[in-house]
């Protein structure tokens, strides 16, 4: 077994916190190593400005601090987003609160935004060497004293120099009130802000919840193009809880990533691919452990897609298998790219059940 899987299991016997804090330490050290992942240039999508040549990254909630991300880029991920970071430092929920439901390939989080604060989060940022991975912020807001329309702007504006693109954050379920930002009235106000504080800001990319209500979806939509959005994450975690969960810690509190939220995420992937055509670059997230799930999202209309709690179950081999095995799936399926496959299926994914 190679050494890093070994690590991954090694991990996964400690607290889940506490093991993601180790992982975390060790990645800033280097003790990860760098990892080769193949090469196919059929596989490289154009996004924030350049080409990213694996267009599978990591998603936000991993790297808070950006502590890790030279060692992140090292295992080959096409581009990482560090986050969520609020404007002053804050703790987060009280422990333990994250949670594994390993025999559901799900993860349990109510972290709450527990960050150091945007300041040394973009000291470190723009430490970082930005030429083998392409980097994203993930902004959110403080639990108390929040201001949204000061809040973001003053985010963006810290990390606008060093950053390939923004994510808003409003959708995190760990943070009272913070889905209401979704709404198209309030969330365009937001943007507004930002504009006309940062009218140069990176390509900015706002993150939806799978729980919204698919009916405000076509107005969320136009409002997004009608801000010159460069495009949306989909989707962040869940607070549903499919019956078929065994976990022991199902009923805990926050939001639930892994393979239960692929369906539900996937569906509301192809409802927006739907809506918004090529107008906008979507992200895909949610339940992305194989290759063939990885091209079900670029099929629902994503040109890129993100993973996390599989990273966190299988660790840094992940990445090459789903290199290899997107590849093989293009040949199967005699796409001369991967590009020409991004939204094929999206009629028949945006009916799957959720």
């Amino acid at each position: 077994m190679p050494v890093a899987d070994l690590a991954t299991a090694a991990l996964r016997l400690l607290e889940p916190e506490t093991a993601h804090n180790a992982a975390i330490a060790a990645l800033r050290l280097g003790l990860a190593g760098r990892q080769r992942v193949p090469a196919d240039p059929r596989l490289a999508m154009p996004a924030f400005g350049r080409t990213i040549a694996l267009p599978i990254g990591l998603a936000a909630g991993f790297d808070k601090n950006a502590a890790a991300l030279a060692g992140l880029s090292r295992l080959g991920f096409g581009f990482v987003e560090a986050g969520t970071v609020t404007r002053r430092p804050q703790p987060g929920n009280p422990k333990p609160r994250l949670f594994r439901l390993e025999d559901d390939g799900a993860l349990i989080n109510r972290m709450g935004f527990n960050n150091l604060g945007i300041e040394g989060f973009a000291a470190r940022l723009a430490r970082t060497d930005r030429a083998l991975t392409a980097l994203g912020a993930n902004l959110g807001i403080n639990k108390e004293g929040a201001d949204p329309l000061a809040d973001y702007p003053a985010l963006v504006a810290a990390v606008a120099p060093h950053a390939d693109y923004v994510a808003i954050n409003v959708s995190s379920p760990n943070t009272p009130g913070l889905r209401d930002l979704q709404a198209a009235d309030r969330l365009a106000a937001i943007l507004d802000a930002i504009r006309a504080a940062v009218p140069n800001a990176p390509p900015l990319f706002v993150k939806l919840a799978p729980d919204l209500d698919e009916a405000a979806l076509p107005e969320l939509v136009d409002m997004a193009i009608g801000r010159a959005v460069a495009g949306l994450i989909v989707s962040n975690t869940t607070l549903a809880r499919p019956e078929s969960l065994r976990g022991a810690a199902r009923g805990e509190a926050g939001g639930l990533s892994g393979a239960p939220l692929f369906n539900r995420a996937t569906r509301m992937l192809a409802r927006v691919r739907l809506l918004a055509g090529d107008r906008l670059l979507l992200i895909g997230v949610g339940g992305v452990a194989t290759p063939e799930q990885a091209l079900a999202k670029f099929r629902a209309g994503a040109s890129l897609v993100q993973v996390y709690t599989a990273f966190v179950y299988q660790g840094p081999s992940l990445l090459p298998r789903l290199a290899a095995g997107l590849s093989a799936l293009l040949d199967q399926y005699g796409a001369a790219t991967l590009a020409e496959l991004v939204g094929r299926d999206a009629d028949r994914l945006a009916e799957i059940a959720p």
